[in-house]
């Protein structure tokens, strides 16, 4: 989603806020722009296209400030175009604004503000915004601060805001409902940002704001402010993430590292939590809801885009092992049709962020109906795992590329945790096989890793079907999300259409697409569903398409009829979706690279969709 970058303080705001763009492009963003206060002048610098685009606008230009505030707009009202672009300037010119998010009733807004006069330059919600502040402010007698306040109370819809003002050099507002703002804390200093990325180089102690709260940063104070104007005590967190792990280090792409950088996340995840020569299982985030997991009438998962793809494998798991029915639901679904929830349901949401929209809304309507609400995310003092009963952080690090990789099979650990703990709890699973578990869950990391030496295979794959217009992914059973994920990451990132399928439905209607233009991924790793998948095979063979067949190490029987083979470590059926996965992330990411796709920031897309 958008990003948010503000500072206030004795250094250069322009360079702190430039580098604090640059560290939030992964969010995705289609234009970037700047305003600085500088001797009772406000410049406002913005431009269609990168933050590169951006620094060289501003170049040459009168760029001295101690205070300001950035931001990468993805465009919702308005085309991306150099005039959408934020910041945004009230009629006056005296204050400014950068906003994530949507009004959903500017348009009314907007019609009474032009009866009063107000003129309009750009196609924005935000534009309104600012103008509808500077109304309240000229017309009320209150300070700014207070006329945000009332602004707040009017408005419909989500948003993250910062605002300075001409007239007060030493003042910067920020607010927040239903998309995410930090506050880091230096000597003598703030920043404003939409996560902690751009601060942690600077400083570790941050006030992550509820949702509607009012910041406000005046004369080296901060100020925080319920909408209702009731004062809150800032809860001020230490923050731990290495300025190394939000770069490249030395990799040509965050996604490409990011892959690579598995077998460490998963066993990051997995440590502390699991000792399988003990024999023990302990998720400490959920240790005090397991009964009432185990005691649970059914499972709910909600998620959306690759988080729903590793909650589909969860429900697999879930199932096989604690032996609880289980739906998986989209959230941008279940929160807009009345669906039957109750106290003695347990609702897990799932979100690397922990901020996307649909699932915190879906979050909300689940809690109103009594349900247990656990938390699988990646961000630690995120909204989701603020909003929750409980849950686990996946402990994968940073993950800077749009296309999700690290996070889907961090998620799947968590959840596979989860899973056995509950299945141990409940006596659902056997003593031995929960033993067997463990220690295959154990060997996951270096399993990872193993698979990460087909990449140069995979490469040359690449190379022969970076043109194709069409793919197909087949699986089966656990493997039949892998599929489907790794369908959608050739579509983020390489925007070839692929479309991920249950194998024994290839013949309900996708089977009329097969001919010898059509490659078929097809996840054929030995399973209890093997003997099925090898006939899918020989479906596809027979219509001339071409088969790249995942496969278990030393097998025999497919490699006879694929057109490419990829081997990969045998593990057991339920965790093989972290294995098998491996070279679907590989494949995407060559193919992409191939065509000149822009890997870590594909059109159109943003890492953390913070609005309906």
């Amino acid at each position: 989603m958008c990003g948010i970058v503000g500072y206030l303080g004795h250094r250069e705001a322009y360079t702190v806020i430039i580098k604090g763009l640059q560290r939030l492009e992964y969010r995705g963003y289609d234009s970037a722009g700047v305003a600085l206060l500088n001797e009772g002048d406000l410049n406002v610098y913005k431009k269609k296209g990168k933050v590169a685009d951006l620094h060289n606008y501003a170049k040459g230009k009168n760029l001295t400030s101690n205070i300001g505030i950035g931001h990468t707009r993805w465009a919702t009202h308005g085309e991306p175009n150099d005039k959408n672009a934020h910041p945004h300037v009230s009629n006056s010119g005296k204050l400014a604004i950068i906003h994530n998010g949507i009004i959903e009733n500017y348009s009314s807004l907007k019609t009474d503000l032009v009866k009063k006069g107000f003129d309009f330059k750009s196609d924005t919600d935000s534009e309104v915004f600012i103008n509808f502040i500077e109304d309240i402010y000229l017309n009320s007698g209150v300070s700014l601060a207070e006329a945000v306040r009332l602004a707040l109370n009017k408005v419909v819809g989500a948003y993250a805001i910062a605002i300075i003002s001409m007239e007060d050099p030493n003042l910067m507002i920020a607010a927040r409902k239903g998309s995410p703002l930090v506050v880091g804390l230096g000597k003598g200093e703030f920043f404003l940002a939409s996560d902690a990325t751009p601060i942690i180089e600077y400083t570790n102690e941050v006030v992550y704001l509820e949702d509607q709260e009012i910041a406000i940063i005046k004369d080296g104070h901060l100020t925080i402010k319920s909408v209702s104007d009731v004062e809150m005590t800032p809860y001020v967190q230490t923050i731990d993430i290495q300025l190394e792990a939000i770069e490249k280090g030395g990799y040509d792409h965050f996604m490409l590292k990011e892959i690579f950088e598995q077998p460490k996340s998963i066993g990051d995840c997995l440590r502390g939590r699991l000792q399988a020569k003990e024999g023990k299982l302990v998720l400490g985030g959920i240790f005090d809801y397991v009964t009432k997991m185990v005691n649970a009438e059914r499972i709910l998962i909600i998620a959306c885009g690759t988080s729903w793809h590793a909650g589909l494998v969860a429900e697999y798991i879930f199932e096989e092992f604690c032996r609880i029915p289980v739906e998986v639901e989209y959230a941008s679904e279940f929160r807009y049709r009345n669906p039957i929830i109750n106290e003695k349901d347990v609702v897990i949401a799932i979100s690397q962020s922990g901020e996307t929209a649909d699932t915190l809304a879906a979050i909300e309507l689940a809690k109103s109906k009594g349900a247990t609400i656990i938390g699988v995310c990646n961000v630690v003092g995120s909204s989701i795992a603020r909003a929750t009963h409980a849950g686990s952080y996946t402990h994968a690090g940073p993950e800077i590329g749009v296309a999700s990789t690290k996070a889907f099979t961090a998620q799947i650990s968590v959840l596979t945790m989860m899973a056995l703990m509950i299945a141990e709890k409940k006596g659902s699973l056997s003593e031995s096989k929960y033993r067997a578990l463990l220690f295959e869950l154990e060997s996951v990391p270096e399993k990872v890793a193993k698979a990460l030496l087909l990449n140069d295979q995979l490469e040359e794959i690449a190379k022969v079907f970076k043109d194709a217009r069409n793919f197909l992914y087949l699986g089966r059973g656990f493997n039949f999300p892998v599929a489907l994920e790794g369908a959608l990451k050739l579509k983020e990132i390489s925007y070839i259409h692929a479309e991920g399928y249950p194998a024994a439905e290839m013949k309900h209607g996708p089977i009329a697409l097969i001919d010898e233009e059509m490659p078929v991924v097809v996840i054929a790793t030995k399973d209890s569903s093997y003997e099925k998948i090898v006939s899918n095979v020989q479906e596809v063979k027979a219509r001339k398409g071409k088969v790249i067949a995942v496969v278990s190490e030393g097998d025999t029987e497919i490699p006879k009829m694929a057109d490419y083979v990829i081997e990969v470590p045998h593990i057991s059926d339920a965790l093989m979706p972290l294995i098998a996965v491996i070279p679907l992330q590989l494949l995407s990411y060559h193919i992409a690279v191939m065509r000149g796709c822009n890997v870590d920031q594909p059109r159109n897309l943003a890492k953390s969709v913070t609005v309906e």
